[in-house]
């Protein structure tokens, strides 16, 4: 079969998006699909991208086609990338949707593949953003209409999209698991990958990862950081990724709380290469988020068979069962300094290990591309 997948690729950053395309494509190949990315000549403009750079330095895939015809702005291009579909002739487009910016440039061109008898794909990131905006809903609406059938990774997530489809839609929406990020290597020793990162090997660690935003609520770890009885145990915060949001809040804030010196600050984009050494030092992943749908994050953790600490929201409880690989709190900082402190009071880590070996084997990436294939 013949399968194209629209959206973020390289040479843009490995982020999550970027990222799980990329590990689509490799999975459709290994079963024996031929697979072209076509991605953008200019995702964001400049002015509307909140970190330093888009662009990735890390060398093109070896292994992938990936062609950059679309600019996400210009309706030329959407025109453009729709008669490249013609030549290539695939029997499946597969858009990844994320936020209602793309659905301009996705849903026009998902519209014109729809004529040429290409059956689309979508799958769902998010339908209704962690940052919403009052126009939103006129986006949404206009890129779910422009699909065959959606492939949502947690129910919150299907249950939004099904709001915006019309009553007489054929369109389904399925439901699959955020796959494993398997993509990034395999753990080094914990010890090892603590003294890389200049690390005291006496202390556990606990690590925030990845785009630093208002929603993923590092201000409320932050707090929860701060109770006085975790300052009985030696346990420290590395928070690892790029602000896309005032840093200056976040200083403020440490100061504030009487935390100088018991925050570790890797405050720019985490590479490819070097997210396995954060993920093997650490002891515990948190993601306390305000709002959320899933989070490719925990699909990092299970894969370095890592205990997580996720607040109550989205679907991140359904991905996270609690007491079994880690802990699903409120999102409250008391809630999440309770959890913390019962994680460092006992050597949960091994109690946390033998679960997170079972339970990540729910989350193949063969079960993403059936679900991607099934008409």
């Amino acid at each position: 079969m013949k399968i194209v997948i629209l959206g973020t690729s390289w040479p843009y950053r490995g982020g999550g998006i970027a990222t799980y395309n990329e590990r689509l494509a490799r999975q459709f190949m290994a079963e024996g699909h031929e697979v072209e990315i076509l991605t953008f000549t200019l995702q964001y403009p400049d002015f509307l991208f909140p970190g330093k750079t888009q662009y990735s330095d890390e060398p093109a895939p070896a292994d992938l086609k990936i062609t950059r015809v679309m600019n996400s702005v210009n309706p030329f291009s959407w025109w453009k990338t729709a008669r490249l579909l013609r030549r290539i002739n695939p029997d499946v487009m597969v858009v990844k949707f994320w936020i209602p910016l793309m659905a301009p440039c996705l849903g026009t061109i998902a519209r014109l593949a729809r004529r040429q008898g290409i059956h689309v794909v979508s799958i769902l990131d998010n339908v209704i953003p962690h940052e919403p905006h009052f126009w939103d809903k006129w986006l949404i609406r206009y890129f779910v209409r422009s699909i065959d059938h959606f492939v949502a990774m947690s129910d919150s997530v299907k249950r939004d999209c099904e709001r915006f489809l019309p009553r007489t839609t054929k369109a389904r929406v399925m439901l699959c698991p955020h796959p494993l990020y398997d993509n990034f290597g395999q753990p080094i020793p914990q010890a090892e990958a603590q003294q890389q990162l200049g690390l005291n090997p006496d202390y556990r660690y606990l690590l925030f990862f990845g785009f630093i935003r208002d929603y993923k609520g590092l201000d409320l770890l932050m707090h929860a950081f701060a109770d006085p009885r975790l300052r009985h145990y030696r346990v420290k915060l590395i928070v690892a990724g790029e602000f896309y949001n005032n840093a200056e809040q976040y200083a403020q804030l440490e100061k504030q709380l009487g935390l100088e010196g018991e925050i570790v600050w890797h405050t720019q984009f985490i590479p490819n290469d070097q997210v396995r050494i954060y993920f093997s030092a650490a002891d515990l992943i948190v993601q306390p988020y305000k709002t959320a749908t899933q989070s490719g994050v925990t699909q990092v953790a299970y894969h370095f068979s890592k205990p997580m600490l996720v607040t109550n929201v989205g679907g991140l409880a359904e991905i996270v069962p609690h007491g079994k690989v880690g802990y699903v709190t409120p999102v409250d900082a008391k809630a999440v300094a309770d959890a913390l402190v019962d994680f460092c009071s006992d050597d949960n880590k091994l109690r946390f290990a033998q679960n997170i070996e079972t339970e990540k084997k729910k989350y193949a990436w063969s079960r993403m591309t059936e679900a991607c294939l099934a008409q």
